[in-house]
Parts: structure tokens; sequence; C-alpha cells
């Protein structure tokens, strides 16, 4: 297999910042380049990886166009960028960030070679940011549920928000279109976790026990995202259980949590 170059945006997110340590740690990648609103410190980098293959580059998603994402040519483009409404500020700001800002990242870093062959791998929901209520089990079964999918036509905003974005970047012309769904995140580092995350999180755990379906621990998480840049669509293992998804002139290959689970740790 041949080395490819990988654009990663929102490499300083729980996932992303493993990610990102994941593809430098690997000789598969060419050329890395980590574009962001703000990128990992130089002292953060794993040893020997501050310089060579990595490139960094701080970008204003207010005039994409400017920033010559086209540029560097990209095999593959990770996208593990995102936020939450708490933090975007209001709701409107979190749609900006959450899909505006991707789309418009993706669509920046296309091609214009009809020859090349992209493939684009974005990490869409997880429960991790609709963790369910505490108070009663009866509806934390229920909001479980809800929480593992995005749905387009959903009337929660971060669910529709990010199944308008998956089907958004579906349509943008990329050879191969990969999107991962994963559940709660367990071991994310980040500051600020609420209480309700916390308990959700032995709740996730004691289910892992009898279904693969709830939870997934990070540095797995981000060897599956990987691991399908490489190999495509076309080469999943079967166990993977990927599903094909056409819709309203949307394609793309879509891993739920267990799926993402076993390609991470092959």
């Amino acid at each position: 297999m041949s080395r490819k170059s990988a654009l990663l945006l929102g490499a300083t997110g729980a996932v992303g910042k493993k990610l990102l340590a994941e593809l430098l740690a690997r000789d598969d990648w060419c050329k890395i380049g980590e574009y962001g609103r703000r990128v990992t410190a130089l002292a953060d980098l794993p040893p020997g990886q501050r310089e060579g293959r990595l490139e960094q580059k701080v970008i204003d998603f207010e005039n994409i166009d400017t920033a010559g994402l086209k540029d560097g040519h990209w095999d593959v483009v990770f996208v593990t960028l995102g936020t939450t409404r708490a933090q975007a500020g209001s709701a409107a700001m979190f749609e900006k960030i959450d899909r505006e800002y991707v789309v418009n990242a993706c669509r920046a870093a296309k091609s214009d070679d009809p020859a090349h062959q992209q493939r684009l791998v974005y990490l869409s929901v997880s429960s991790v940011n609709t963790y369910m209520p505490i108070a009663n089990l009866h509806k934390s079964r229920i909001r479980l549920r809800q929480s593992a999918g995005a749905d387009a036509t959903s009337p929660f905003l971060f669910p529709k928000s990010k199944g308008l974005t998956e089907l958004a970047l579906s349509r943008l012309g990329y050879s191969d279109t990969i999107v991962f769904r994963p559940g709660f995140l367990k071991g994310a580092e980040r500051p600020g976790r609420r209480i309700g995350e916390i308990i959700f999180g032995y709740v996730t755990g004691a289910l892992s026990y009898v279904t693969a379906n709830v939870q997934i621990r990070v540095p797995v998480l981000a060897r599956s995202i990987a691991n399908a840049g490489l190999l495509g669509s076309s080469r999943l293992p079967p166990e993977v259980g990927a599903e094909k998804v056409e819709k309203d002139g949307a394609r793309f290959t879509l891993i739920g949590n267990k799926g993402a689970d076993f390609l991470g740790r092959i």
C-alpha cells in the first residue's frame, strides 16, 4: 500500500489529539496536515515528531477560501471538529461551528483534479454530548438509544445538525465518504467534565459487559478512524458491519460503535 497524505481538522479535541498521535506514530502517512483555529503546541507532540511530516497551520474558518486547504492535495481528510451548544454560546453559533465550518472546510480541501481519489472520514454524533438524564432510569434507556445516531429530521438541535452535516459532506463529491457514529467516549480528556457525563460513563461501562454498542475508548476510536482512512470503504473487514447509506442523493459508509471498536483493535 502506497503512503498517503492526511489532513486533520479538529486535532485539539478529545478524539482529534489521539488521532493526530496515531497518524504520527505510523509510517503509512507521508505528510500530515494539522489545520485549525489552534494547533497542538510543539511541546505536546510525541517525541521525534516535531518536524518532518507534520505541517501545522492556524486558519480562519470565516475566511476558509484563503486558508489554502486545496494546496495540500490531501489523499484523506479527517474531521473531528465539533462543539456543543454550551461551548458555542447559542444554537445559531453551534450550527455555524459544528456544520457550516465543517462542510465549508471539506469543500475547500477537495481537489479540482478529477483523477485524484480523495477520501473523507468524519466523526459524527457521540453520546458524550447528549448524555442521559440521571433522575429516571427508564428515561435514561430511551435517551441512550436516541444518542446513538444523527438524524437530519430530528426536532433536537444536536442530532439534527450532525445528520445534516453527514448529508452535506457526502454530497461534496469525494470518492469515498466514511462516517463514524460512536457511543460514549470512554477516557475522553477534557476540562470541566459534567456530573451527568461522569455518571453516564459508569452506566455505559456496566452495559458494555453485555453489549458492544454503548461505549468505546478514545484511543481505540482514534486508531479505528485512522484505519478507515487507510483502508477505505471497499476494504473494510466484514466484521466491522459497515452500512451503505443512500438518502436524498447522499451516499456514505456508516460505521457504528461496535464496528469502530473492532476496527480499532486490528
